[in-house]
Order: structure tokens, then sequence, then C-alpha cells
């Protein structure tokens, strides 16, 4: 679509809005490997808002960085109607990125969202959009997320920045997303701050979404949904695990901060989860480490030290022993696998710039 003439389709639902303003524009900058499903789940509340009133409310372009169809990570190409260039002040300019992250941070990209923001526009992400915000640096001091599974890569490449575990976040010039349904939330969020709660709720409705989920819910599930069980005093365990992945706790400090004996934590976790606390949580650290492996350029001693394995030799036979292959030929699968797709800078194309180094002990 184009600058004059915004889409207001015909449909059988109608919600009048009495004084809808001017018509509001966004632009969505799509980037090789972005997510379909989260850029669709943003525009389509903005055309089902125009459609319920019958009224031009919002307006949306696609940009592209040479103005050429995008391919998104389904495989399946998006067209845009052209290259990347200055807008109006009044677009709100969102980055629609996926795997690999590190799309997000071509230079292209980053210096449109960077001039945009430095001439007073508004800037966003969308699943993991927000890399190409952080490359500009535009997040500091500003709440934000990304999806998750991109999160812990996110933290090594921009150990300044904390990513939030929200759906989306809107700030009052940096709005982004964890992509998915997420994006949906996060649209009819800012339609019901042009227009109202009750017509926000109605295009709500038009998504099959009966209920608004709001900035406040996570992207995640509660733990206990996760591993099964509501009691307490395991699901505060297992989240002490989760925040010390790195310097992992002893079995003796976890059940001491849950007033528990060793002997009764080892019976719990035996019981509900049919692991030890042991397994367990170097489990945890192993998951955690495959993460890293495949969506940073990190080494394999810097990705023992981040799972708190004290050798590369540990962690390997560890690794090995979980997912059937060593760590050295996974890393150098997915490296091979995304070879040419990475952004300036990533060495690997693995998803984002290269991870800033840090001093770590280790051996």
């Amino acid at each position: 679509m184009t600058d004059s003439a915004p889409l207001v389709p015909l449909g059988a639902a109608f919600f009048p809005v009495e004084t809808p303003g001017e018509t509001r524009k966004y632009a969505f900058v799509l980037v090789p490997g972005f997510t379909l499903l989260a850029f669709s789940s943003a525009v389509e509340p903005l055309r089902i808002a125009n459609q319920l009133s019958q009224q031009p409310l919002y307006q949306w372009r696609l940009l592209s960085e040479e103005g050429r169809a995008v391919a998104s990570s389904s495989g399946i190409s998006v067209c845009s109607e052209g290259a990347l260039a200055p807008l109006p002040r009044d677009t709100r300019l969102f980055v629609c990125s996926g795997n690999p992250a590190s799309a997000a941070a071509a230079p292209p990209v980053v210096a449109m969202v960077n001039r945009h923001a430095r001439f007073g526009g508004t800037v966003g992400g969308i699943c993991t959009g927000a890399v190409a915000l952080a490359q500009a640096g535009l997040l500091q001091g500003v709440p934000f997320t990304l999806h998750w599974e991109n999160q812990p890569a996110f933290c090594e490449a921009f150990p300044d920045l904390t990513p939030s575990p929200a759906m989306f976040e809107i700030a009052p010039r940096v709005m982004t997303c964890g992509g998915g349904a997420a994006s949906t939330d996060m649209m009819i969020a800012l339609i019901a701050a042009d227009h109202g709660a009750e017509f926000a709720a109605m295009v709500s409705e038009m998504c099959l979404r009966k209920v608004m989920v709001g900035a406040d819910g996570a992207q995640r599930s509660a733990l206990s949904v996760l591993i099964r069980s509501r009691n307490p005093g395991l699901i505060a365990i297992v989240a002490r695990m989760k925040a010390h992945l790195e310097e992992p706790l002893s079995l003796t400090d976890l059940a001491r901060g849950s007033g528990y004996s060793r002997r009764h934590v080892e019976r719990m976790f035996v019981s509900v989860l049919g692991e030890t606390p042991g397994d367990f949580y170097r489990g945890l650290r192993l998951d955690h480490g495959r993460n890293l492996l495949s969506t940073t350029d990190m080494t394999l001693i810097e990705v023992a030290v981040a799972c708190g394995f004290a050798s590369v030799a540990h962690f390997s036979r560890s690794f090995r022993a979980r997912f059937g292959l060593a760590p050295t030929k996974f890393h150098g699968a997915r490296r091979r696998g995304r070879s040419g797709e990475g952004g300036d800078g990533a060495k690997d194309g693995s998803g984002l710039p290269p991870a800033a180094r840090r001093n770590r002990g280790g051996s």
C-alpha cells in the first residue's frame, strides 16, 4: 500500500470511532529471516481496526534494505514497497527480525533506526528487532524485551543491557515485543491508547483473543507449569538454580536456602522430577550452553565457564551425554548451516554481533 491509499477493507462487524483524528502511520522494516507470525500479528490488528471502524485509522508500509522481497524464517517471501529511506517523524518504525538476530544489526538498518530516533521518531523492535535498537544505542535506561530464546545470546553481546521477561514493553519512544502472539498484544495496547479500551477490546475479539493480555504477562509459562509441580519449595530451589548457572550453588546451599534438609531435597527431586538435584541442575546448565553455542560466536571455553564448568573437557563429556553430539561438532554444524546469513560483525552468522568478552575464570 502507499501513503495515499490506506487500506479500509469491508467486513460484517462494525464499531464506530467518533473522533478518529489523523491516520497513524507505521513502517515495518523486514530483515532476512524475520518471523512471519510476529510480523503478521503486528499488522493484522491495524487492518482489523480500519475494518471495524470503516475509517483509515492506521496506515502501514513495508521496507527492506534493498527494496526487494525478503524471505521469512519459514521460507515464505514478503514483498516490500521500497528501500530504506528517511521517514516522517510521526511514523512509528518497527524492525521485524527473527533468526539470525544479526540481520537486525545490519549497518543500513541500524543507521535508519538511529536517524529516525535522532529526529524525534518512535522506533521499535519485533521478535529480535531489539538488536537493531541496542546496536544503535537506544536501549540504555529503557525497558525493552525480545524473544526469550534469544535473550541469553543478547545478554552476552550487550552485557550492560537487561531485557525484561514481559511479552512487550512500551516506552514513550521505544516499543518492543517478544514476537509471536505478543505482537498482537502490543498493537492492541497501542490501539487502546489511541482509540480507547472498548474499541481495542473489539479488535481483540476479532483476533479471537477474548482477553487482552496486557504488558504484565510474561513470555514463558510459570515455572510451576514447566516442572509440573506447585510445590513452593521445589519451585524456589529450581528458580535459584536458574539464577546461578554460571556459578552453581552446592546442594547444601540450595537446601539451606529452602529450609529443607539435603535428604529431603533429594527425595523431592526424584519423586517429582525423576532426577537427582545434581542431574537436574546439570541439565539446566547444559541447555543454557546449547543455546549459547547456537546463537553466539563464543568459544567453547567461554560457553563452558558461562555454564559453570571448570574445563572444556568436563563440559564436552556432559554435553555429549545429554545431546548425543560433541559441542565442537554441534557448533561446527550450526556455523556451516548458517554461513553467509549473518550480518556484519557476526563471524559465524550465529545471530548476534560478536559477544562481549568477559574476563572470567575457568580452565
